[in-house]
Protein backbone atom coordinates (compact mmCIF):
# COMPACT_ATOMS: atom_id res chain seq x y z
CA UNK A 1 0.00 0.00 0.00
CA UNK A 2 2.86 2.43 0.81
CA UNK A 3 5.38 1.41 -1.86
CA UNK A 4 5.02 4.53 -3.99
CA UNK A 5 4.95 6.83 -0.95
CA UNK A 6 8.34 5.36 0.01
CA UNK A 7 9.51 5.60 -3.60
CA UNK A 8 8.71 9.34 -3.66
CA UNK A 9 10.41 10.05 -0.33
CA UNK A 10 14.10 10.68 0.32
CA UNK A 11 15.97 12.03 3.34
CA UNK A 12 14.69 15.58 2.63
CA UNK A 13 10.98 14.85 2.26
CA UNK A 14 8.44 13.74 -0.30
CA UNK A 15 9.29 14.83 -3.85
CA UNK A 16 6.64 16.94 -5.58
CA UNK A 17 6.28 15.45 -9.09
CA UNK A 18 6.92 12.21 -10.94
CA UNK A 19 7.42 11.16 -14.53
CA UNK A 20 4.99 8.26 -14.50
CA UNK A 21 6.20 6.56 -11.30
CA UNK A 22 9.78 7.93 -11.34
CA UNK A 23 10.32 10.75 -8.82
CA UNK A 24 11.48 14.03 -10.36
CA UNK A 25 13.83 15.33 -7.70
CA UNK A 26 14.42 18.48 -9.73
CA UNK A 27 10.75 19.43 -9.16
CA UNK A 28 11.54 19.97 -5.49
CA UNK A 29 9.55 19.51 -2.31
CA UNK A 30 6.59 21.46 -0.94
CA UNK A 31 5.14 22.16 2.48
CA UNK A 32 1.73 21.29 1.04
CA UNK A 33 2.82 17.75 0.15
CA UNK A 34 4.97 17.13 3.22
CA UNK A 35 2.25 18.36 5.59
CA UNK A 36 -0.26 15.93 4.12
CA UNK A 37 2.38 13.18 3.97
CA UNK A 38 3.04 13.69 7.68
CA UNK A 39 -0.64 13.07 8.46
CA UNK A 40 -0.57 9.89 6.37
CA UNK A 41 2.65 8.70 8.01
CA UNK A 42 1.14 9.25 11.46
CA UNK A 43 -1.68 6.90 10.45
CA UNK A 44 0.64 4.12 9.31
CA UNK A 45 1.06 0.88 11.23
CA UNK A 46 4.25 -0.30 9.57
CA UNK A 47 7.90 -0.27 10.57
CA UNK A 48 8.56 2.79 8.38
CA UNK A 49 6.18 5.00 10.40
CA UNK A 50 8.66 6.70 12.73
CA UNK A 51 11.26 7.26 10.01
CA UNK A 52 8.74 8.89 7.68
CA UNK A 53 7.12 10.95 10.43
CA UNK A 54 10.49 12.42 11.37
CA UNK A 55 11.44 13.15 7.73
CA UNK A 56 8.23 15.03 6.98
CA UNK A 57 8.16 16.86 10.33
CA UNK A 58 11.78 18.00 9.91
CA UNK A 59 10.95 19.34 6.46
CA UNK A 60 8.10 21.41 7.88
CA UNK A 61 10.29 22.64 10.73
CA UNK A 62 13.07 23.72 8.35
CA UNK A 63 10.58 25.41 6.02
CA UNK A 64 9.13 27.61 8.76
CA UNK A 65 10.66 30.99 9.55
CA UNK A 66 10.78 32.72 12.93
CA UNK A 67 7.51 34.55 12.21
CA UNK A 68 5.61 31.30 11.72
CA UNK A 69 5.39 31.55 7.94
CA UNK A 70 6.13 28.51 5.79
CA UNK A 71 8.23 28.74 2.62
CA UNK A 72 6.27 26.33 0.44
CA UNK A 73 8.82 25.22 -2.17
CA UNK A 74 12.34 23.84 -1.77
CA UNK A 75 14.40 23.26 -4.93
CA UNK A 76 18.11 22.43 -5.12
CA UNK A 77 18.51 22.87 -1.39
CA UNK A 78 16.94 26.36 -1.24
CA UNK A 79 13.51 27.51 -0.13
CA UNK A 80 11.80 29.73 -2.71
CA UNK A 81 8.79 32.03 -2.13
CA UNK A 82 7.24 31.57 -5.58
CA UNK A 83 4.27 29.42 -4.52
CA UNK A 84 3.78 30.55 -0.93
CA UNK A 85 0.12 30.74 0.07
CA UNK A 86 -2.19 30.99 3.03
CA UNK A 87 -3.19 27.39 2.34
CA UNK A 88 0.36 26.29 3.17
CA UNK A 89 0.06 27.91 6.60
CA UNK A 90 -3.24 26.15 7.23
CA UNK A 91 -1.90 22.78 6.08
CA UNK A 92 1.17 23.23 8.26
CA UNK A 93 -0.96 23.98 11.33
CA UNK A 94 -3.18 20.98 10.64
CA UNK A 95 -0.23 18.59 10.24
CA UNK A 96 1.50 19.91 13.37
CA UNK A 97 -1.72 19.50 15.36
CA UNK A 98 -1.79 15.80 14.49
CA UNK A 99 1.91 15.39 15.28
CA UNK A 100 1.52 16.93 18.73
CA UNK A 101 0.38 13.63 20.23
CA UNK A 102 2.14 11.11 18.01
CA UNK A 103 4.21 9.26 20.60
CA UNK A 104 7.55 10.29 19.03
CA UNK A 105 9.25 12.80 21.39
CA UNK A 106 11.39 14.51 18.73
CA UNK A 107 8.38 15.09 16.47
CA UNK A 108 6.12 16.22 19.31
CA UNK A 109 8.71 18.83 20.30
CA UNK A 110 8.95 20.13 16.72
CA UNK A 111 5.15 20.27 16.49
CA UNK A 112 4.86 22.35 19.66
CA UNK A 113 7.46 24.83 18.43
CA UNK A 114 5.88 25.11 14.96
CA UNK A 115 2.42 25.68 16.41
CA UNK A 116 3.56 28.40 18.82
CA UNK A 117 5.19 30.19 15.91
CA UNK A 118 2.33 29.71 13.44
CA UNK A 119 -0.88 30.18 15.39
CA UNK A 120 -0.80 34.00 15.80
CA UNK A 121 -0.44 34.41 12.01
CA UNK A 122 -2.84 31.57 11.23
CA UNK A 123 -5.63 33.24 13.19
CA UNK A 124 -5.52 36.14 10.72
CA UNK A 125 -5.94 34.14 7.52
CA UNK A 126 -8.64 35.15 5.06
CA UNK A 127 -8.56 32.47 2.35
CA UNK A 128 -11.56 30.15 2.96
CA UNK A 129 -9.56 26.93 2.59
CA UNK A 130 -6.72 28.22 4.74
CA UNK A 131 -9.26 29.11 7.42
CA UNK A 132 -10.76 25.63 7.14
CA UNK A 133 -7.40 23.85 7.44
CA UNK A 134 -6.52 25.96 10.46
CA UNK A 135 -9.92 25.40 12.04
CA UNK A 136 -9.47 21.64 11.74
CA UNK A 137 -6.07 21.96 13.38
CA UNK A 138 -7.40 24.14 16.19
CA UNK A 139 -10.18 21.62 16.88
CA UNK A 140 -7.46 18.98 17.26
CA UNK A 141 -5.66 21.25 19.72
CA UNK A 142 -8.87 21.80 21.69
CA UNK A 143 -9.26 18.03 21.91
CA UNK A 144 -5.67 17.82 23.19
CA UNK A 145 -6.49 20.58 25.73
CA UNK A 146 -3.73 22.75 24.26
CA UNK A 147 -5.02 26.16 25.42
CA UNK A 148 -8.47 27.12 26.76
CA UNK A 149 -8.59 30.34 24.70
CA UNK A 150 -8.62 28.38 21.45
CA UNK A 151 -12.35 27.68 21.49
CA UNK A 152 -12.97 31.41 21.11
CA UNK A 153 -10.45 31.53 18.25
CA UNK A 154 -12.13 28.53 16.61
CA UNK A 155 -15.49 30.27 16.86
CA UNK A 156 -14.08 33.36 15.14
CA UNK A 157 -12.79 31.23 12.25
CA UNK A 158 -16.06 29.35 11.94
CA UNK A 159 -17.93 32.67 11.85
CA UNK A 160 -15.77 33.83 8.93
CA UNK A 161 -16.89 30.81 6.92
CA UNK A 162 -20.51 31.18 7.98
CA UNK A 163 -20.44 34.86 6.96
CA UNK A 164 -19.08 33.91 3.53
CA UNK A 165 -21.94 31.44 3.19
CA UNK A 166 -24.52 34.10 4.12
CA UNK A 167 -23.08 36.48 1.52
CA UNK A 168 -22.94 34.01 -1.38
CA UNK A 169 -25.86 31.64 -0.89
CA UNK A 170 -29.03 31.81 -2.96
CA UNK A 171 -31.99 29.48 -3.25
CA UNK A 172 -30.15 27.23 -5.70
CA UNK A 173 -26.56 27.92 -4.67
CA UNK A 174 -25.75 26.79 -1.15
CA UNK A 175 -22.08 27.63 -1.04
CA UNK A 176 -19.41 29.89 0.51
CA UNK A 177 -18.15 31.46 -2.72
CA UNK A 178 -19.43 32.32 -6.18
CA UNK A 179 -17.56 29.34 -7.62
CA UNK A 180 -16.38 25.88 -6.61
CA UNK A 181 -12.71 25.15 -7.16
CA UNK A 182 -10.43 22.65 -5.38
CA UNK A 183 -10.85 20.71 -2.12
CA UNK A 184 -14.37 22.09 -1.86
CA UNK A 185 -15.61 19.64 0.79
CA UNK A 186 -12.91 20.89 3.16
CA UNK A 187 -15.14 23.88 4.01
CA UNK A 188 -18.16 21.97 5.38
CA UNK A 189 -15.74 19.41 6.87
CA UNK A 190 -14.22 22.09 9.09
CA UNK A 191 -17.64 23.23 10.31
CA UNK A 192 -18.72 19.68 11.16
CA UNK A 193 -15.48 19.37 13.12
CA UNK A 194 -16.09 22.69 14.88
CA UNK A 195 -19.56 21.52 15.88
CA UNK A 196 -18.00 18.57 17.70
CA UNK A 197 -16.26 20.87 20.20
CA UNK A 198 -18.77 23.72 20.27
CA UNK A 199 -22.29 22.35 19.80
CA UNK A 200 -22.91 25.35 17.54
CA UNK A 201 -26.19 24.59 15.76
CA UNK A 202 -25.66 27.28 13.10
CA UNK A 203 -22.32 25.76 12.13
CA UNK A 204 -23.94 22.33 11.93
CA UNK A 205 -26.75 23.58 9.68
CA UNK A 206 -24.35 25.34 7.31
CA UNK A 207 -22.11 22.27 7.23
CA UNK A 208 -25.05 20.01 6.37
CA UNK A 209 -26.56 22.32 3.78
CA UNK A 210 -23.29 22.93 1.93
CA UNK A 211 -22.05 19.32 2.00
CA UNK A 212 -25.44 18.08 0.80
CA UNK A 213 -25.45 20.70 -1.97
CA UNK A 214 -21.98 19.59 -3.03
CA UNK A 215 -22.65 15.85 -2.99
CA UNK A 216 -26.10 16.17 -4.57
CA UNK A 217 -24.44 18.09 -7.42
CA UNK A 218 -21.47 15.74 -7.90
CA UNK A 219 -23.18 12.35 -7.37
CA UNK A 220 -26.04 12.85 -9.83
CA UNK A 221 -24.87 10.02 -12.10
CA UNK A 222 -24.45 7.53 -9.27
CA UNK A 223 -20.70 8.10 -9.02
CA UNK A 224 -18.45 10.97 -8.03
CA UNK A 225 -18.01 13.52 -10.81
CA UNK A 226 -15.45 15.99 -9.49
CA UNK A 227 -15.44 19.68 -10.44
CA UNK A 228 -12.88 19.93 -13.25
CA UNK A 229 -10.04 22.41 -12.98
CA UNK A 230 -10.49 23.67 -16.56
CA UNK A 231 -12.46 26.72 -15.50
CA UNK A 232 -13.92 25.37 -12.23
CA UNK A 233 -17.67 25.56 -11.51
CA UNK A 234 -18.82 29.14 -11.79
CA UNK A 235 -22.15 30.14 -10.26
CA UNK A 236 -24.99 29.88 -12.79
CA UNK A 237 -22.78 27.85 -15.12
CA UNK A 238 -22.08 24.17 -15.81
CA UNK A 239 -19.66 21.87 -14.01
CA UNK A 240 -16.55 21.33 -16.18
CA UNK A 241 -15.82 17.58 -16.32
CA UNK A 242 -12.00 17.76 -16.55
CA UNK A 243 -9.38 17.57 -15.17
CA UNK A 244 -10.51 15.69 -12.06
CA UNK A 245 -7.87 15.45 -9.33
CA UNK A 246 -7.42 12.89 -6.53
CA UNK A 247 -7.12 15.52 -3.81
CA UNK A 248 -10.74 16.51 -4.44
CA UNK A 249 -12.02 12.96 -4.06
CA UNK A 250 -10.16 12.69 -0.76
CA UNK A 251 -11.70 15.92 0.52
CA UNK A 252 -15.19 14.53 -0.10
CA UNK A 253 -14.38 11.20 1.55
CA UNK A 254 -13.05 12.96 4.65
CA UNK A 255 -15.91 15.47 4.89
CA UNK A 256 -18.56 12.76 4.57
CA UNK A 257 -16.85 10.68 7.25
CA UNK A 258 -16.75 13.67 9.59
CA UNK A 259 -20.43 14.27 8.88
CA UNK A 260 -21.17 10.65 9.75
CA UNK A 261 -19.22 10.88 13.02
CA UNK A 262 -21.11 14.04 13.99
CA UNK A 263 -24.62 13.03 12.88
CA UNK A 264 -24.55 9.23 12.88
CA UNK A 265 -26.45 9.28 9.56
CA UNK A 266 -25.54 6.29 7.42
CA UNK A 267 -26.05 8.19 4.16
CA UNK A 268 -22.72 9.92 4.79
CA UNK A 269 -20.85 6.62 5.07
CA UNK A 270 -22.44 5.61 1.77
CA UNK A 271 -21.35 8.87 0.14
CA UNK A 272 -17.82 8.47 1.49
CA UNK A 273 -17.60 4.98 0.01
CA UNK A 274 -18.91 6.21 -3.35
CA UNK A 275 -16.30 8.98 -3.40
CA UNK A 276 -13.56 6.47 -2.49
CA UNK A 277 -14.63 4.21 -5.37
CA UNK A 278 -13.68 7.06 -7.73
CA UNK A 279 -10.06 5.96 -7.26
CA UNK A 280 -10.94 2.41 -8.33
CA UNK A 281 -12.72 3.23 -11.57
CA UNK A 282 -16.21 4.30 -10.57
CA UNK A 283 -15.82 7.62 -12.36
CA UNK A 284 -16.61 9.45 -15.60
CA UNK A 285 -13.95 7.53 -17.58
CA UNK A 286 -14.46 4.16 -15.92
CA UNK A 287 -10.70 3.96 -15.31
CA UNK A 288 -8.91 3.35 -11.97
CA UNK A 289 -6.68 6.13 -10.66
CA UNK A 290 -4.99 3.82 -8.17
CA UNK A 291 -2.17 1.87 -9.79
CA UNK A 292 -1.93 -1.53 -8.13
CA UNK A 293 1.44 -2.30 -9.73
CA UNK A 294 3.25 0.78 -8.39
CA UNK A 295 0.90 1.43 -5.43
CA UNK A 296 0.76 5.00 -6.67
CA UNK A 297 -2.13 7.12 -7.87
CA UNK A 298 -2.40 8.88 -11.23
CA UNK A 299 -2.46 12.66 -11.10
CA UNK A 300 -5.84 13.22 -12.75
CA UNK A 301 -8.67 12.06 -14.94
CA UNK A 302 -8.32 13.78 -18.32
CA UNK A 303 -10.56 13.66 -21.41
CA UNK A 304 -8.67 10.78 -23.00
CA UNK A 305 -8.14 8.70 -19.84
CA UNK A 306 -5.72 9.36 -16.99
CA UNK A 307 -2.66 11.49 -16.52
CA UNK A 308 -0.01 8.77 -16.36
CA UNK A 309 2.18 10.66 -13.89
CA UNK A 310 1.96 9.68 -10.23
CA UNK A 311 3.04 12.65 -8.12
CA UNK A 312 3.06 13.19 -4.38
CA UNK A 313 -0.31 14.93 -4.00
CA UNK A 314 -2.16 12.11 -5.76
CA UNK A 315 -0.78 9.19 -3.76
CA UNK A 316 -1.01 11.06 -0.46
CA UNK A 317 -4.66 11.94 -1.15
CA UNK A 318 -5.52 8.32 -1.93
CA UNK A 319 -3.75 7.01 1.16
CA UNK A 320 -5.41 9.56 3.43
CA UNK A 321 -8.87 8.68 2.14
CA UNK A 322 -8.08 4.96 2.43
CA UNK A 323 -6.77 5.24 5.99
CA UNK A 324 -9.59 7.33 7.40
CA UNK A 325 -12.37 5.37 5.68
CA UNK A 326 -11.01 2.08 7.01
CA UNK A 327 -10.55 3.57 10.47
CA UNK A 328 -14.13 4.87 10.67
CA UNK A 329 -15.62 1.64 9.36
CA UNK A 330 -13.58 -0.38 11.88
CA UNK A 331 -14.64 1.87 14.76
CA UNK A 332 -18.25 1.59 13.65
CA UNK A 333 -17.91 -2.20 13.55
CA UNK A 334 -16.60 -2.10 17.10
CA UNK A 335 -19.46 0.27 17.99
CA UNK A 336 -17.04 3.03 19.02
CA UNK A 337 -19.09 5.39 16.83
CA UNK A 338 -22.75 4.93 17.79
CA UNK A 339 -25.45 5.34 15.16
CA UNK A 340 -28.37 7.64 15.92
Amino acid sequence: MYRHLLNMTDSTGIIQFADRSRPLKESGYTVDDNARALIVALGMETEEREKLVNIYARFLDEAQDSKGMWQNLKVNGKFLPVINSEDSIGRGVLAASFALDCGIPETEKMARIMLKRALPRAMQLNSPRAIAYTLLGVVNLINYRWEPFLLKKAKNMARKLIKLYAINRTQNWLWFEDKLTYCNALLPHSLFSFYRVSGDSVALKVARDTLNFLTDSLFKKGYLNIVGNRGWWQKQSFIPPFDQQPVDAASIVLACLEAFIVTGQMEYISKAQTAYEWYWGKNINGIPLYNEKTQGCHDALVPDGVNLNQGAEAVISFLMAHQVLNDVIEKKRQRLIPAV
